[in-house]
């Protein structure tokens, strides 16, 4: 398969697909004329590293799954583990979030929005 069969195939963009050639997740074969040559299992990789970064997962612990998901012998455990990390970023982040929407909402439900120029959202940003 050529860059465009293989990005169709697994729904990446040829950049990113070749981006990630750069940085090592995934090595084609070249054809004599230098073009890059997928096989099944580079597009099973790239499918795999799409769903991965889907679900925001870093490239490096992209790198790390794959070399698991690629090891036959490996300990699911060690795959639990960098999930359950990514996991507790995420509902950091959320927490985050929830936090950022409750201040903005009341700031936003404390505004007239008329022609006065009071507005408590300037003093909740300046901290007052």
């Amino acid at each position: 398969m050529n860059i465009g069969d293989v990005a169709e195939k697994t729904g990446l963009a040829s950049k990113t697909i070749r981006y990630y050639e750069d940085i090592g997740l995934v090595t084609p074969a070249r054809s004599a004329n230098g073009y890059r040559v997928f096989d099944d299992s580079d597009a099973h990789k790239l499918t795999f590293l799409g769903r991965a970064r889907a679900l925001g997962f870093s490239i490096e612990d992209c790198r790390n799954l794959l070399t698991l998901w690629e090891d036959r012998s490996r300990a699911s455990a060690d795959v639990r583990a960098i999930a359950a990390e990514h996991l507790a970023d995420i509902d950091s982040k959320i927490k985050s979030l929830v936090a950022m929407h409750d201040t903005l909402s009341n700031l936003v439900q404390t505004c007239a929005g008329d022609d006065r120029p009071d507005c408590p959202i300037l003093k909740g940003l300046e901290g007052s």
